[in-house]
């Protein structure tokens, strides 16, 4: 927008009047402004901040274990020592009975009358566990007995023969070709006495048979049997017993595992879906390797408890044995393609590279096996930042 403006000039004369000199109409157009001086200003304001907050708190991060100067890195070392270590394995397996005794049709079977027990029940050695109806066989008995009261008459008869036949040979009535036919005759009287008592025995010998009796005492784990039921030599199992109630965990373990554990070894079991916890000892190491897993099989014994049930799964705590060695946290320790190592730091503060061969795991950390004495001064952590022969300043972890 333009502005008009009327400008007089006056000017006073010698006798004190005001004349108008001149009378003008100036045109004000508006000048532009002169913005570039602020945005020169904010950019220094904006780069004198910048300058500021990068010198307070923008220094250069220092690398790791570096001191203030950033030329020599501080690490952590331990000397580990030797001491009594005690491995344990963990390892997973069924619960099985120790001494599984399947009992089935000893005799010729029959129909089943009654069964006495039930799965869970406590037997002793002898004890009925089915019994089989008999009628038939009682009478087959029956008949053996009168079998032999036969077989003794006939025998005394003949008996009662070659007496008087003796008698008569004196005299020359009878020759002693009768007298040996009647003896003949005596004597196969008198076996078959002895032939049909053995019957009658076979016979009492196979009805006592009849009944389904436990082999020994034990507990009942199943019963596959019930009354009316025929059942003969190959009708299968129809009890299983654990002898004693005694049971076992058959534990899965790798083989360079199972070369760490002993006969009599402690073994921790917890079944599944609960708590508690049972103690029992190694009573058999499988003698073969499954080839397809490379695991072998630990039989642990364990005594009974209503909890430890045949067929369930369980885990195991496996006392490996004790040794001597130092022990360091997996962290300290190295692998590649030579095998494990560690890094330790000598007596001129140099980082060297120390092969060790590792031994048991245990909850406390590993065991060096071969490699370590104990007294050198191991870094803790961090060793993949480490190069050999590099100058660190050692840092006592204790």
């Amino acid at each position: 927008m333009n502005y008009e403006t009327r400008v007089v000039t006056t000017d006073e004369t010698d006798d004190g009047e005001r004349v108008i000199v001149s009378d003008s109409v100036v045109t004000d157009e508006p000048r532009p402004r002169r913005k570039w001086p602020w945005l020169v200003l904010a950019a220094l304001v904006l780069g004198a901040i910048v300058a500021a907050f990068m010198l307070g708190s923008g220094e250069e991060e220092t690398p790791f274990g570096a001191d203030q100067a950033g030329e020599i890195q501080s690490v952590t070392v331990v000397s580990p020592g030797a001491g009594t270590l005690e491995g344990t394995i963990n390892a997973t397996g069924t619960l099985a009975a120790r001494r599984e005794m399947p009992v089935g049709v000893v005799g010729e079977g029959g129909r089943v009358v009654s069964v006495p027990v039930e799965a869970g029940s406590w037997v002793r050695q002898g004890q009925v566990l089915a019994v089989i109806d008999r009628s038939v066989q009682t009478q087959q008995a029956a008949s053996q007995r009168a079998q032999i009261e036969v077989a003794e008459a006939d025998a005394a008869l003949a008996q009662s023969e070659l007496d008087r036949a003796l008698q008569l040979v004196e005299r020359g009535f009878i020759s002693q070709a009768d007298i040996d036919r009647k003896t003949a005759t005596r004597d196969a009287a008198r076996a078959r006495v002895q032939v049909a008592r053995a019957q009658l025995a076979e016979r009492q010998a196979r009805n006592n048979q009849l009944n389904i009796v436990a082999p020994a005492a034990g507990l009942v784990l199943t019963r596959n049997v019930e009354p009316g039921q025929v059942v003969s030599p190959g009708s299968g199992a129809l009890f299983a017993i654990a002898r004693g109630g005694e049971m076992e965990l058959l534990a899965a373990v790798g083989e360079n595992e199972l070369a760490q554990i002993s006969v009599g070894s402690s073994v921790e079991v917890t079944p599944a879906g609960g708590d508690q916890t049972f103690t029992g000892q190694v009573w058999q190491l499988s003698p073969v390797i499954d080839q397809t897993n490379r695991q072998g099989t630990v039989r642990v014994a364990l005594s009974y408890a209503p909890a430890l049930r045949p067929g369930g799964f369980a885990t195991a705590r496996i006392t490996s044995g004790t040794v001597v060695a130092p022990r360091l946290p997996e962290s300290a320790i190295l692998t590649d393609d030579a095998g494990s190592y560690v890094y330790i730091v000598d007596a001129d503060d140099k980082v060297v590279r120390r092969d060790v061969t590792v031994g048991m795991i245990t909850d406390e950390g590993i065991a060096i096996a071969s490699g370590l004495t104990g007294r050198e001064r191991v870094v803790l952590r961090a060793g993949g930042f480490l190069r050999e022969g590099e100058t660190v300043r050692p840092v006592s972890s204790q």
